[in-house]
């Protein structure tokens, strides 16, 4: 589920701009899917900003026109892995408690295995397996 990054930290959690779902250089865009917001949204917040300090909004798009990286074609490898990525921008506290009711629920059923396989019972229906072959 989880995508390994490469030596240059490029990977899902990292801001991009988005030219291909963008209007001018996907600035906008780009802060809208790492937001995991509408786009419209922040582009109207750009928009009324410019009305007021429009020198710079206007610097400070260019700037990140140009700072920031263009957006892989294929930045995740799945629907499941941009769900999962979206979740983790949008509220990482709820999605590392999502991780952890995981993890101690992976560590209950361990247990389980454990008391079983140490367990006489578990001798004993390896015994009876063998008598039926």
């Amino acid at each position: 589920m989880t995508r390994i990054n490469n030596i240059h930290g490029d990977g899902p959690q990292r801001l991009y701009r988005d030219p291909y779902n963008g209007w001018l250089a996907g600035v906008c865009a780009g802060i809208a899917d790492y937001l995991s917001v509408n786009p419209a949204g922040i582009r109207l917040i750009t928009v009324v900003l410019a009305l007021f300090f429009m020198p710079f909004v206007i610097t400070a798009y260019i700037v990140l026109a140009l700072v920031l990286s263009k957006r892989p074609p294929r930045l995740y490898r799945g629907e499941e892995d941009e769900r999962f990525w979206r979740s983790m921008r949008a509220s990482p506290a709820s999605t590392f408690d999502s991780v952890r009711g995981r993890f101690r629920d992976m560590e209950r059923r361990l247990q389980k295995m454990e008391r079983y396989v140490t367990s006489g019972r578990y001798n004993l229906d390896r015994e009876f397996r063998d008598l039926e072959r």
